[in-house]
């Protein structure tokens, strides 16, 4: 079973490995609901409790999926998801829309989708520039003190922008990309984080596929898996970032385990205070994903992987130019 983490001070604790719930949606293609129902029942088997999710997955869809597969199950799940974009006509538009009265609406919203007792962790999903985000902060805090939302949480946001939430109500955690294959955070985000007593949430553990060995080409994706338009899996780009992970797959073999594996490990050995959250669909991915709190890395290994993969080393941007400009670092 897996052990409890805590979100930097927050009192929040998680399993040490949570789960993603973005691609049971669809955001990586076509999903079968009773496999992703399945895979969800599984992972609480397996001692996963923390599961993340969020309005614009679907939109709507992967919330309403989550509250079907937990109805009556909701004992011991921690539930975190995300508000922070307008969406109309059941669709997205891009276009960020952290208004308190949108904040509010879309609690209620996600509740009743989920039909869980409260949101226990409330992410703005990406920073809101025409917000100032101690309104934000402030919104928030005023779902938490009604019972509504347990804690506080940012997503994509910067040094600046978590210290001015934090000054208005304490932010839990942040979720943020980072791996082996993607450590920006490392120089500023990270130091500010556990000054503050936040915790870190990664998405993309696994370096979009490239940590595993199984990042597929654009060409070979489904139309609607979203990640057809990222640049690092683009032309050269993907095959350069497939050399680049070469030492994981070396790792893996010399200690007999899977390259996805060995990911999740580093990030397990990078602090006490992150807790990622690999998605997928197949309860075999799940299992060995959960696997992965077993391996323990030697100091040696961390080197050989963080000299062979460094900061920056991926080829290519993370997002399209029009998404990049709301990640902030």
């Amino acid at each position: 079973m897996l052990k409890t983490r805590e979100l930097g001070r927050s009192g929040l604790k998680v399993s040490e490995i949570g789960y993603g719930c973005m691609g049971l949606s669809g955001s990586y293609g076509s999903a079968d609901e009773a496999e992703s129902i399945a895979t969800l029942h599984r992972a609480r088997e397996l001692g996963v409790t923390f599961f993340d999710t969020a309005e614009a997955y679907g939109p709507f869809h992967n919330e309403e999926l989550i509250g079907r597969a937990f109805k009556g199950r909701w004992d011991g799940v921690v539930m975190a998801t995300k508000f922070g974009w307008k969406i109309e006509d059941g669709r997205m538009t891009g276009i960020p829309d952290s208004r308190p009265e949108r904040i509010r609406q879309v609690a209620d919203d996600c509740l009743r989708r989920l039909g869980c007792p409260r949101i226990d962790l409330f992410y703005q999903h990406r920073v809101d520039p025409n917000v100032p985000i101690e309104d934000v902060a402030g919104a928030v805090g005023d779902l938490i003190k009604a019972g509504k939302v347990g804690w506080f949480g940012l997503s994509e946001a910067g040094p600046a922008t978590i210290r001015r939430a934090h000054a208005v109500q304490p932010v839990a955690a942040l979720q943020s990309e980072y791996s082996l294959f993607e450590r920006g955070l490392e120089a500023a985000i990270i130091p500010t984080l556990r000054e503050l007593g936040i915790g870190l949430v990664p998405f993309s553990p696994l370096g979009r596929g490239f940590l595993t060995g199984k990042a597929p080409r654009p060409e070979e994706m489904d139309r609607g898996d979203s990640r057809v338009r990222q640049p690092r899996l683009a032309g050269e780009n993907y095959d350069v970032n497939v050399a680049k992970t070469k030492i994981v797959h070396e790792v893996a073999a010399e200690k007999g385990a899977a390259p996805g594996q060995i990911a999740l490990a580093w990030l397990l050995h990078k602090g006490p205070d992150i807790v990622s959250i690999p998605g997928t669909r197949r309860i075999a991915n799940l299992e060995q994903n959960v696997a992965a709190a077993k391996i323990e890395l030697t100091p040696d290994e961390i080197r050989r992987l963080e000299e062979a993969l460094p900061v920056g080393v991926a080829q290519g941007e993370r997002y399209t130019p029009d998404m990049l400009k709301l990640v902030e670092r």
